[in-house]
């Protein structure tokens, strides 16, 4: 196992064997000490994996690590002051390149001080080294994972026998009986002559071997299936020990009786164990696909037909590479089914289950810090039962930082150190890096990849920089340790599990302190000096950081503040001369800006959300600064002259901010790769746009104002067209649009309009372009290059955004065709009327037989129609088919009078419909696929029927609803009515979920509160759970019911007093 030792030192290295091979190294002396650097170094990169893993559990070795580390860090300063020494001197007429260390030899003080410095750190590394053989690490060719894997390997194997206790919620029963529904289902089996293999999918410790467990031993499995086989494959497993078990679980006969060990005796007899049996095998905790491709595949395919195969896995790239048929992602656990966990754990009888009710409210903000990990809320478990059962116990284990300070339970522990174990090492830094974002910040795949690159995290090679790091970060979200904020479809962005986060944390401990409000931050800052440091406080109230808490921590490379932060005068950036990251959000910081040229080494800067006005106009002495980003700066007027002087800068980010010109000459930073709110404007016969010519290793461009742009010609010079490695363009026009409508008259003139279409019909990007945003374009068509008749396809367009188009009539009709199309949003569109049939279908096709043609929309997936006003009418018939992939539809603030018979008919993977706001909607029906239905403000709605998968319905302020039928699969609703309305709809008789949240007025629920003798008993004492909430002022849930219909009990804070005193 290579270790982020292994890969620091790898860094280290290659940076001074680059100093090393100049030959003018020797001239000044220091040749021989960075050969003797590089060769300890080498020495060392043996015994670095076994120093890594014991890094994490042994505390001495813990010492010597963070020593060798920051030694190598130091290498890493050394080289840049070389580097930074001859880039300050600038290229002369006798120096044909600028060679560092040729400019070192030219200069004998700063000669002498790099030698200087390069003789202190080989005498640090070979101490460091002496002191190192005491701890007698393993050497690469004999390290192996003896000590800790093999012990707690062998007790991970799986068996699948229920622990009852761990098993509670509807979640879990849903997903076993639409995977029950999945493995037992006789349709397409077999039909590629492979076996049918449906895998489940995870992050460890989130459930996956209880689901597999449940699923197991299903009643239809028993039924269904000859044989029924359950393995657990560990990372460890023998091609033997595996054989072994398979042949005695599937009843077969050892061959010879038992104890051989040749593999052909052994596949021949698990062949004859399962030969013409229909069988159902589960393969449990799979880490690559080794052990089913080469080994389990060729016996088990002589199976008998509709036999199954069920994985778990931490990975989707092993069910890939198992040709998985279905993918199901467990989720987190829910809030109530969480806490049912950890009570069911907790209680050891039933004679003190009230005992244990009584801390529900303390119970749950437990629970809530396990994020739903069924793991680390047994975990918890194991901690409060050696407490007592009292609010002051339990209080004290919710106050304690338990995993980033105190060492992790050993079980959770170890189920996510297998997945950090698995990593390469180039991503175990990756992984440890991202656990240090700020919960509450928003950063996307390219801010979090240009960290990991601004702090030598990658090491690029034959793709650039940002190539690696994105698939880096696709990587771990495959291996399931970060994970896609649903939230922003429109951009990657992830978040991490709070365990797994604090897991790294762990891990990293020593050099690096993550802390979540003032207080923690600053008695931790007094502990050690850290080389990172996140701090994110809540930003109101008290929680606040002060500045002067970090005057001592000298040694930093990365430091992230986010939120409420206390300058005072004299604060100063002056200490912190290795910070090679800086990012700050949403705080003042406004009196740091004069020294920001001071930070040398900086790489990164980030001041998205701050009060800065400005940057230092001597921004050119950071030599080093690859990323800017001054996101949501709204003060921030002017970009400084000088940084076209920083032909390193790679990123650069003036979103929202108040920017309205560049610095002429800005055509020289051409190796950036990201440029977001760029201005577009006239000067004279000069255009900014002129600039961006010559940028031709943009991957993102975002440009603004190109109401500024007066011809077409002008915005050819941007040569949007000629840009290859473009994936992302946005087009924005400002001023005169507000919220989706023209500020006063559509246009000036029909000549503006006729501008603005040709200044966007010349930027049309490369087909390479995967995402497009128009934002504010007033023109009343959209560009001709997303037409039918386009020369040009945009044939690897995802996700497309439009957005405030208060002029355009009609959506463009050659989206259709685009192959890998995934996401549409449409939003604030207030003249468009009808989305006719050249929508979903080509005008030259509209005449064909369907049976012809084959799918339009083939891989779209989420469409939004948002704020389109005047929208009345959807054209698709039912012969036109389309959009078969499509999981999401939202639809709000609109007059569509129907929904088209098309969609029913073809968009058969649709599980989540969203219909808020749809004046003109009186009935929904025949929506056979969707799974979750989300209703708001449908005033003429009168009857929903035929949504048979239907499992979560969302009903929010529906007065003519009176009729819900054909729904029997309904797990859960949620209803809210009008104040107005005094009693509960009738049409809760007709339904039976499991769960109703209720939200009503105080009238309704007091009249629930009154149980058998009320008017409402009959709609609602059938349901399984029963939360019902009325408003009092600001508190919305201030008065409750609270039913359960197995005991008929009913618990209610409403008293008589307070009725009365409301009635008064």
């Amino acid at each position: 196992m290579a270790g982020v030792l292994d890969a620091l030192a790898s860094y280290v290295t290659s940076m001074l064997a680059e100093m090393a091979k100049e030959e003018v190294a020797m001239l000044i002396g220091v040749s021989n000490g960075i050969k003797d650097l590089s060769i300890k170094l080498g020495d060392l990169k043996s015994f670095l994996a076994d120093a890594d893993k014991r890094n994490i559990t042994e505390e001495s070795v813990r010492g010597w690590v963070g020593e060798l580390k920051r030694a190598m860090y130091l290498a890493t300063d050394i080289v840049d002051l070389c580097q930074l020494k001859a880039m300050e001197q600038g290229p002369s007429k006798d120096m044909g390149c600028l060679n560092p260390l040729l400019f070192c030899m030219r200069n004998p003080l700063h000669s002498h001080d790099i030698g200087t410095r390069i003789k202190a750190l080989n005498k640090e590394m070979d101490s460091i080294c002496k002191r190192g053989k005491k701890f007698k690490f393993a050497n690469l060719e004999a390290y192996q994972d003896l000590n800790m894997t093999r012990s707690l390997a062998t007790d991970r194997k799986t068996d699948s026998l229920m622990e009852r206790s761990g098993v509670v919620g509807e979640k879990i029963e849903e997903d076993t009986r639409a995977l029950v529904e999945l493995l037992t289902s006789e349709a397409g089996s077999d039909k590629t002559g492979y076996l049918t293999v449906v895998a489940i999918v995870g992050v460890g410790g989130i459930g996956k071997t209880t689901l597999g467990k449940k699923v197991f031993n299903d009643g239809a499995i028993k039924g269904k299936f000859t044989k029924k086989i359950w393995l657990s494959i560990t990372q460890d497993f023998t091609d033997v020990e595996l054989l072994s078990t398979a042949i005695t679980a599937a009843g077969g006969d050892q061959p010879g009786g038992g104890g051989t060990q040749d593999r052909a005796l052994l596949v021949d007899a698990l062949k004859n164990a399962i030969e013409d049996k229909k069988f159902f095998l589960v393969l449990d905790d799979m880490w690559g696909a080794d052990a089913w491709s080469k080994l389990l595949m060729t016996p088990f395919g002589y199976g008998g037909p509709g036999s199954r195969v069920l994985i778990t896995t931490r990975s989707e790239t092993v069910a890939r590479n198992m040709k998985a048929a279905h993918c199901h992602h467990v989720d987190k656990l829910g809030r109530e089914d969480a806490w049912s966990l950890l009570k069911n754990q907790v209680l050891s009888t039933e004679e003190n289950g009230l005992e244990v009710d009584v801390l529900k409210e303390i119970g749950l903000q437990i629970v809530e810090k396990c994020d739903g990990l069924p793991l680390a809320i047994k975990v918890m478990w194991g901690l409060l039962c050696s407490k007592e059962k009292s609010r002051f116990a339990w209080e004290d284990v919710l106050n304690d930082d338990i995993w980033s300070v105190s060492p992790m339970s050993d079980e959770l522990n170890y189920a996510i150190y297998l997945s950090y174990k698995d990593l390469p090492s180039c991503l175990k830094q990756c992984f440890l890096h991202f656990s240090l974002k700020p919960k509450k910040s928003v950063l996307n795949v390219r801010k979090i990849v240009s960290m990991w690159i601004c702090e030598g995290l990658l090491q690029g090679g034959s793709t650039s920089l940002e190539e690696e790091g994105k698939r880096n970060y696709k990587e771990l979200i495959l291996r399931n340790l970060i994970e896609i904020d649903p939230s922003f479809p429109s951009q990657l962005i992830c978040n991490m599990h709070d365990v797994i986060r604090s897991f790294a944390q762990f891990v990293a401990r020593d050099e690096t302190l993550v802390g979540h409000n003032g207080d923690t931050a600053r008695e931790n800052l007094k502990s050690s000096n850290f080389l990172r440091l996140s701090i994110e406080t809540k930003g109101v109230g008290i929680d606040e950081f002060e500045w002067r808490y970090l005057r001592e921590q000298k040694l930093l490379r990365t430091l992230i503040l986010t939120g409420n932060l206390k300058i005072q005068r004299g604060d100063s950036l002056i200490n912190f001369q290795s910070l090679r990251l800086l990012h700050i959000e949403s705080a003042n910081i406004a009196a740091l800006v004069e020294c920001m040229y001071q930070l040398k080494h900086l790489r990164y800067l980030s001041l998205k959300r701050t009060d800065i006005c400005r940057l230092p106009e001597n921004i050119h002495e950071m030599k080093f600064l690859q990323h800017i980003d001054l996101e949501y700066c709204e003060s921030f007027m002017k970009i400084p002259d000088s940084i076209i002087k920083l032909q390193g800068l790679r990123y650069l980010d003036m979103d929202d901010t108040c920017v309205s010109s560049i610095p002429r000459g800005f055509r020289a930073l051409t190796n950036l790769r990201v440029l977001c709110g760029f201005p577009a404007y006239t000067d004279g016969d000069w255009c900014s746009l002129e600039e961006l010519g010559s940028l031709s290793q943009l991957n993102e461009l975002s440009l603004g104002s190109l109401e500024n742009v007066s011809s077409a010609l002008l915005a050819e010079k941007a040569r949007v067209n000629a840009k290859k490695k473009l994936t992302v363009l946005a087009l924005k026009c400002g001023g005169r649009v507000g919220h989706g409508l023209v500020q006063g008259e559509v246009s000036e003139s029909k000549e503006e309009e006729q501008i603005i279409e040709a200044v966007f019909d010349v930027l049309c990007p490369q087909p390479c372009i995967e995402q497009i945003n128009i934002d504010r374009y007033f023109g009343r068509r959209l560009p001709g290059w997303m037409t039918s008749t386009v020369m040009v396809p945009l044939e690897s367009l995802k996700i497309l955004v439009l957005k405030h188009l208060p002029c355009c009539t009609q959506l463009p009709d050659g989206l259709c065709r685009l192959p890998y199309l995934e996401w549409i949003k449409v939003m604030n569109a207030p003249v468009i009327k009808c989305i006719g049939p050249e929508f979903v279908q080509q005008y030259n096709q509209l005449h064909r037989p369907s049976s012809q043609l084959a799918a339009t929309f083939p891989k779209l997936q989420k469409l939004h129609f948002d704020g389109m006003d005047e929208w009345e009418e959807w054209v698709w018939e039912t012969e036109v088919k389309a959009m078969p992939l499509l999981e999401v539809l939202r639809i709000s603030d609109c007059k569509l009078g129907r929904m088209p018979p098309g969609l029913m008919s073809h968009a058969m993977a649709l599980k989540k419909l969203i219909l808020w706001d749809v004046q003109g909607l009186h009935s929904l029906e025949n929506f056979v696929s969707v799974v979750e239905l989300d209703l708001c403000y449908i005033r003429e709605l009168a009857m929903i029927s035929n949504i048979p998968k239907l499992q979560k319905l969302t009903i929010k302020y529906c007065p003519k609803l009176e009729m819900l039928q054909e729904m029997a699969a309904l797990r859960r609703l949620e209803l809210s009515i009008f104040d107005r309305e005094n009693q509960l709809p009738v049409y809760l008789q007709t339904v039976k979920p499991s769960h109703l949240l209720l939200t009503c007025n105080l009238a309704v629920l007091t009249s629930m509160a009154e149980g058998e003798s009320s008017s409402e008993w009959d709609k609602f004492s059938h349901i399984k759970h029963v939360e019902a909430y009325a408003e009092d002022g600001e508190d919305e849930k201030k008065w409750h019911v609270f039913y359960t219909s197995e005991s008929c009990n009913i618990e209610t804070n409403i008293h008589q007093d307070r009725l009365v005193e409301e009635e008064e």
